[in-house]
């Protein structure tokens, strides 16, 4: 079990490093899949992000690609945020959910799609708006059970016009603040799996190193495309569950 822990972490590991993001997607899934319960499974894949988005981060940052100080002020602004996640799961149902991640997502492609390659004015770096930017994601991201880079990387590129790769390299920066604190608030609640969140994690340090270099070298518009083909999927991955939710109601 261990060697197949550490294999499925290798692939989220590489997908985390090469898209940016924090690979729940992918591995909640799978662990559902090999038996174990979705509050365990989201448990141990918290602690996975904790190893790939923080050695991913180092190499982005050797990598020059890694907006250090930009990417702390998102990640204070989404501990704020995600504090705000109890009281908007309280008062909304999970359809109400669902349709909210659905629209940003769309939101987020559409943006993301008509965003030139190459910025045509400076990136925005206004640290307050940094912040502000990751209290909303924040927000939206824990209380749709995302880790947020899936919105941020299009917020960063569309609307603020950074470079693809610096922006996907600060936002596996922006995941370390979101899994640190997830994973102390599911420890304390007895929702995570020590040995099974080791495995993982020591095979996304391997798959997160290889994803980040091949994110490195790939041209611009591969990366884009890439990205682009991911938030499809999952747009119509949660078309799809909104359409269950509602035959159900």
């Amino acid at each position: 079990m261990f060697v197949g822990l550490a294999f499925f972490g290798v692939l989220v590991g590489f997908s985390s490093g090469f898209f940016g993001i924090g690979g729940g997607t992918i591995l909640v899934p799978a662990l559902i899949y090999l038996g174990y319960d979705i509050k365990m499974a989201i448990g141990i894949s918290v602690m996975q992000m904790i190893f790939s988005s923080m050695f991913g981060s180092y190499v982005n940052y050797k990598g020059g690609v890694l907006q250090l100080n930009s990417g702390i002020f998102l990640g204070f602004g989404a501990l704020f945020g995600a504090a705000l996640s109890g009281f908007i799961v309280n008062a909304l149902p999970q359809i109400a959910l669902l349709i909210m991640f659905a629209a940003t997502l769309l939101m987020s492609i559409y943006k993301f799609f008509t965003a030139p390659l190459i910025p045509k004015s400076e990136p925005n770096e206004s640290k307050f708006l940094l912040f502000v930017v990751g209290v909303v994601i924040g927000a939206i991201a824990i209380s749709t059970g995302t880790g947020g880079a899936i919105f941020l990387t299009p917020v960063l590129v569309g609307f603020m016009n950074w470079d693809i790769k610096k922006a996907v390299g600060t936002t596996l920066f922006f995941i370390i603040f979101g899994s640190i604190s997830g994973f102390v608030s599911l420890a304390s609640h007895g929702l995570v799996d020590y040995s099974a969140g080791v495995a993982v994690g020591i095979g996304s340090l391997i798959g997160v190193y290889f994803g980040v270099k091949l994110s490195h070298r790939v041209e611009k518009k591969v990366q884009k495309r890439a990205l682009l083909i991911l938030y499809v999927i999952m747009f119509v991955l949660t078309i799809n569950k909104i359409l269950s939710e509602m035959n159900v109601l």
